[in-house]
């Protein structure tokens, strides 16, 4: 049976989220502090070379266990059980209807005879896994089932990331489900828990910035454009004739000449507000949908300055920047500073830390 590492697990043990980026690994451990509030214990963020993760694959196992295991030592956590997540590119994801009256062997049995029809491999070169998702409204009979299946070797790479780090990995998810469970808590603390509101998503990574657009719990639509913090780091670099690695330590530390803020950032800003009302207009082209009422900016590139104002300026929307720890309560092991700077990065690994308390 081709059922190995669980996409989903129902009974998790005590785990930390770790999050395998193309620029970073990203950690973060939740606890529950009492009546179901959860509160961040510790997190950690630590760069990885370029090279070292290429469009979602993992190139240089060891050099990205060696990152592991600073961030993990740096954050001086105890679990070793990992969720991990795949990006969305490399999992097939497919919901279908099956009868709610099958037994678990019956119900292997039928999705892997679905998923062959579907995956374009031979299931034992797969790693697959299914959740059932609940009864069908219209046909009670039936339970919607979520099939997910990627090829054995990106699931492999992962857990030889975290085994090499001394940790173990329970849980394999998806980076964009996963980011989807902290952004449906912080969509939960809205007025009338954001129901009927029409909420854009916008993750600026290193290299992509990807939209997510939300309607009552469902991602009504998703797409990922080949624009990130990577490119302000390129600017950074023409403009001051310094390398890239250099660059980006300087962006990070804020370290930079007098007239950066508008000979480089605002530029770059412009673009990005650019980027990202055109994503809009595609959002609205493409699907019955002409409003958005709400702008959630996430990801490393969100934070810089100026950008949520010129967004809300150029779209006419209400945008934030958000963090998926609002509403949680933050041990005293957390810096409040750098932690404002560094939330809107972690929404995938808080939503994989999350999995510790899922039923």
């Amino acid at each position: 049976m081709p059922f190995e590492l669980p996409f989903f697990s129902s009974k998790t043990p005590p785990l930390i989220g770790l999050d395998i980026g193309s620029s970073s690994v990203k950690l973060v451990e939740l606890t529950d502090s009492g009546s179901g509030v959860l509160r961040l214990e510790r997190y950690g963020i630590e760069p990885i070379p370029r090279g070292a993760v290429v469009d979602g694959n993992i190139d240089k196992i060891e050099v990205v266990a060696e990152a592991v295991k600073r961030v993990y030592r740096r954050c001086g956590s105890r679990i070793r059980n990992v969720a991990l997540a795949l990006p969305a590119s490399a999992v097939i994801t497919k919901r279908i209807a099956l009868p709610g009256n099958l037994r678990e062997e019956e119900m292997e049995m039928q999705v892997e005879s679905e998923a062959n029809q579907y995956i374009p491999f031979a299931l034992e070169e797969v790693s697959l896994d299914f959740q059932v998702i609940g009864p069908i409204p219209n046909s009670p009979e039936d339970v919607e089932v979520l099939i997910a299946a990627s090829r054995k070797e990106k699931v492999e790479d992962r857990m030889a990331v975290a085994q090499a780090a001394g940790l173990k990995p329970v849980v394999m998810d998806v980076e964009s489900l996963a980011a989807r469970s902290a952004l449906l808590r912080l969509i939960e603390q809205l007025p009338s828990h954001g129901e009927g509101l029409v909420i854009a998503v916008f993750y600026m990574g290193a290299n992509t910035t990807s939209v997510s657009v939300i309607l009552d719990g469902e991602a009504i639509y998703e797409r990922e454009q080949p624009f990130g913090g990577q490119q302000l780091t390129a600017d950074i670099g023409r403009a001051y004739g310094i390398a890239a690695e250099e660059a980006e330590q300087k962006k990070r530390n804020g370290d930079l000449p007098a007239n950066y803020e508008t000979e480089v950032l605002k530029p770059f800003i412009d673009t990005a507000t650019t980027e990202i009302t055109r994503a809009l207009q595609f959002f609205f082209t493409s699907t019955p949908y002409t409003r958005v009422d709400q702008i959630m900016l996430a990801g490393g590139s969100s934070v810089l300055t100026g950008l949520p104002e010129a967004l809300m300026e150029r779209a006419q929307v209400p945008t934030s920047v958000i963090s998926p720890f609002k509403g949680m309560e933050v041990s005293g092991n957390v810096r409040d500073k750098q932690l404002r700077l560094d939330a809107p990065a972690l929404l995938t690994p808080c939503g994989l830390a999350m999995r510790r308390f899922e039923a």
